[in-house]
């Protein structure tokens, strides 16, 4: 089993990567293989709604999303990891995202897999906030969701942390890397 973590936080090491990296802790213990991108290291370019996908089902941006595109195939478990940013997912995650249009393509006009090989793929999301509001996951949920949707991936779960801002803020959490640890080896199950 291929456990893939896309962390889209720009603070390398912050609350969200110590969160995903106890996740795929978690994985690795009940016998995964696990890998992390660092979305917001990597050279992603935002879609420019060209649709040139429209005729072929690939993007013809040539950068670093073509990594992203072979791991997402080669998963079985995407583990999605984003603190908030104006109450949604960062912006280098987001570019990511919205390079997926077309797999989006691919599936609803084309009438293939979005993915290939075709197989039974698990998520999760993971994210922490600065606010608490009953709202405050909402958008970035919304969008990891549809992520999920487009791309075949059934929506296992979500670890959303809110009023954790300042750095190492995480730690302060009763269970919050406990919980992390069990949602890695539960999503491998």
């Amino acid at each position: 089993m291929k456990v893939i973590g896309l962390s889209g936080s720009p603070r390398l090491g912050g609350n969200t990567e110590q969160l995903l990296y106890e996740v795929l802790r978690g994985a690795r213990s009940c016998g995964a293989d696990t890998r992390v991108m660092e979305i917001a290291d990597m050279d992603i370019a935002g879609c420019t709604h060209c649709d040139y996908c429209r005729r072929t089902g690939e993007c013809k941006i040539n950068d670093d999303m073509d990594k992203v595109y072979d791991a997402l195939r080669e998963a079985d478990r995407i583990v999605v990891a984003s603190p908030l940013h104006f109450m949604s997912v960062t912006a280098q995650l987001k570019a990511a995202i919205d390079r997926c249009q077309c797999l989006w393509v691919r599936k609803y006009e084309m009438k293939l897999p979005p993915l290939e090989p075709d197989k039974a793929r698990k998520g999760l999301f993971v994210s922490v906030g600065g606010r608490s509001t009953k709202t405050l996951f909402d958008a970035a949920r919304t969008t990891v969701k549809a992520l999920f949707v487009v791309l075949d991936i059934e929506y296992a779960g979500e670890l959303l942390f809110a009023e954790v801002d300042e750095a190492g803020a995480i730690a302060a959490v009763p269970d919050a890397l406990a919980q992390a640890f069990e949602a890695g080896c539960k999503l491998v199950e």
